[in-house]
């Protein structure tokens, strides 16, 4: 295996993070204990391909701290580049390893993103599997733009609170929007991008089995559950994929 170091792949432009789960819990650790502010953005081909559209989403994907390996083919792409060391870091496994380095340093997280009282009982499930873990505050937000005075508020709101991390779920591109709107707003050292984690850890909606993770299915695990909202992205945008990444291979950024 190659000396891992922490570089980018450029998938289609996207700079993918040439991580594992150790490294990047490495990296968001050393955030919190010097204070650095960054954001994690967890990609797979749905934001590689959202980011061919949108040059904005390009640019928020190359400017955090980490854009980990969510998906499969992320990690595959790394690998034919030459980061054999990469392994993927899905948000959801993302969030429970940091919020178990969490609990033992003491760090404070806020959770924000989902639907009603889904903040509150993702807390409560969380707090169930991780002894120690501690939430400084949670708010679900509206299903619309907040307003100048709405987003002054939870700005406020989530400094207040003291938080370390900063955990959002909102699905993409509207979590990575609203982290790096963020960023130099909050004093939290670390937000997260973790969208379906939310339900996931709050016993909403299930997760793929591992073989089908491991396999690069997830994808049509999630389709046979939630078909009406997403088909579209992924008989849109996994086709697509496959043809530009021929067209354009992956390589490690200097």
């Amino acid at each position: 295996m190659s000396d891992p170091k922490l570089r980018r792949v450029d998938v289609l432009g996207v700079g993918v993070s040439t991580v594992n789960q150790d490294m990047a819990l490495a990296e968001v650790t050393r955030w919190v204990e010097t204070g650095e502010r960054h954001y994690v953005c967890v990609t797979g081909v749905h934001g590689v391909m959202e980011s061919q559209r949108d040059p904005e989403l390009l640019a928020i994907h190359n400017a955090s701290g980490l854009t980990t390996p969510d998906g499969m083919p992320m990690v595959w792409a790394g690998h034919k580049a030459g980061a054999d060391w990469m392994d993927r870091v899905y948000g959801p496994d993302l969030m429970l390893n940091v919020l178990a380095r969490a609990a033992e340093r003491g760090w404070t997280s806020f959770l924000y993103g989902g639907k009603d009282g889904v903040p509150e009982l993702l807390a409560e499930k969380l707090a169930e599997r991780i002894p120690g873990v501690k939430f400084a505050g949670m708010y679900s937000p509206p299903f619309r733009p907040l307003t100048e005075e709405e987003d002054d508020a939870i700005v406020k709101r989530i400094n207040d609170s003291g938080a370390q991390l900063v955990w959002v779920g909102l699905s993409t591109p509207k979590q990575e929007r609203w982290m790096a709107a963020h960023r130099d707003r909050l004093n939290a050292p670390a937000m997260f991008g973790v969208g379906a984690a939310f339900d996931f850890h709050a016993g909403l909606v299930p997760q793929a089995p591992p073989w089908m993770q491991r396999n690069g299915l997830e994808w049509f695990y999630r389709l046979t559950k939630e078909p009406k909202r997403l088909w579209r992205r992924y008989f849109q945008n996994n086709p697509a994929y496959l043809r530009e990444i021929r067209k354009r291979p992956p390589f490690l950024r200097d």
